[in-house]
């Protein structure tokens, strides 16, 4: 479950407030053009996520962890269930407990906490000396296309998963499966000097995979680093209207910015969808990503990945030859339908901190140069959510991403 999520700005409860802030002639349009006054806050700025806008302190470690501010006490109930989903570690199948087990067999985590710490962003492995300590980073796997088949006209795939080790490297395992390998980042330091004259030090990574536990990887392997991003906010981007972000789209290749909108293909709706989701915008819906998150990361089938083995190639005969959790009790799955939509309703709800400070007199001033450079061509400050059917608390919010999506 992967998302960046560049620093949410501001919002309004629900759209019949956003008109009565603005007037009756309000429109999604008019909400969200550009302001040219940079000496007092916009209506709603100081609300990132508009009502659903935390309503906890964002002075505390679980800031990234608390519910949508406007959701309604039976749903606030299915987020804390769900939150209890996302916090739980897998176990090994077979297990007493079969409603936990299905892990692996080959995995990155236990738990979908494990790599977003708190709900908010993981961290690369720290130095060449912790060999064990890339639990919230992991290594996507692909290979060039070879023939014309493999140049993805269909969208169906992203990229072309390596024939053995598949689309991810998995550096755990259950007992008895050897895991894929291991990941270790050498880092080689040095200085650049600032306008101001001061100098700072920078790491620059280098990847090495070793310990390949099913032969040796492709020649042509191509590697790609990905970090656990913050949860927060993913329902109100998955619910800002595709045609908000094709009309930003347009507006910044006319400003000369190259930016292409992502058009990937949707295992939840079989068609071609935009991406959005992702370091990438690889994936179209929050559903998707956690499907993919729970079978890649931790080897977890559902009804939309169903494969028990998860990321498992044929080439994988031990990881094949391993038993899986899916059972007929759950869909024969391991992450049944019920847990996976409390799950998906848990990541479409952790809501957005309220801004420290947005009308401070310095900040105002980086608005206004912030705008004045031309950033605002690809991170647009504020957008308006769309109807969310079944969860009128994300529905029509102007919210402040400060993200071309």
């Amino acid at each position: 479950m992967r998302l960046a999520v560049v620093a949410f700005g501001a919002a309004l409860p629900f759209f019949a407030g956003v008109l009565q802030t603005h007037g009756e002639d309000a429109t999604s349009e008019s909400l969200i053009a550009s302001t040219t006054d940079f000496t007092t806050l916009e209506p709603g700025e100081d609300k990132p996520g508009g009502g659903a806008t935390s309503r906890g302190s964002t002075a505390t470690p679980n800031a990234f962890s608390l519910s949508s501010g406007n959701m309604d006490f039976k749903r606030e109930l299915e987020f804390k269930v769900g939150n209890g989903i996302f916090r739980k570690n897998w176990v090994s199948a077979p297990s007493s407990t079969d409603a936990s087990d299905g892990l692996g067999p080959l995995f990155n985590s236990r738990a979908c906490q494990n790599c977003h710490l708190k709900d908010g962003r993981g961290h690369p492995q720290l130095s060449a000396e912790i060999a064990d300590d890339s639990g919230s980073m992991l290594i996507r796997l692909s290979v060039p296309p070879a023939t014309d088949e493999d140049r993805l006209a269909s969208h169906r795939a992203n990229t072309i998963p390596d024939p053995v080790y598949g689309g991810q490297l998995q550096d755990r395992s259950v007992q008895g499966v050897p895991a894929e390998g291991k990941l270790k980042i050498a880092y080689a330091e040095r200085e650049v000097k600032l306008a101001g004259g001061e100098t700072a030090s920078l790491r620059a990574p280098r990847y090495t995979l070793t310990d390949p536990g099913y032969g040796p990887m492709s020649p042509g392997l191509m590697i790609s680093p990905r970090v656990a991003p913050p949860m927060i906010g993913l329902g109100l981007l998955e619910a800002v209207p595709e045609d908000q972000i094709l009309a930003r789209a347009s507006e910044a290749e006319k400003d000369g910015v190259p930016g292409k909108p992502n058009r990937v293909w949707s295992r939840e709706h079989d068609k071609v969808m935009l991406g959005r989701f992702g370091w990438k915008a690889g994936v179209p819906t929050i559903a998707q990503q956690t499907a993919e998150a729970a079978s890649g990361d931790i080897g977890l089938s559902t009804t939309m990945i169903p494969h028990g083995a998860g990321d498992c190639t044929e080439k994988e005969a031990a990881c094949m030859a391993a038993p899986n959790g899916n059972s007929p009790k759950y869909q024969n799955v391991e992450l049944g339908d019920e847990l996976f939509k409390l799950i998906t309703f848990y990541a479409q709800n952790l809501a957005v901190p309220a801004r420290r400070n947005p009308g401070d007199e310095e900040v105002l001033k980086g608005k206004e140069v912030f705008y004045r450079i031309g950033c605002v061509s690809c991170h647009r400050p504020k957008f308006v959510t769309g109807e969310v059917p079944g969860q009128p608390h994300l529905s029509h919010q102007l919210i402040w991403p400060y993200t071309d999506l």
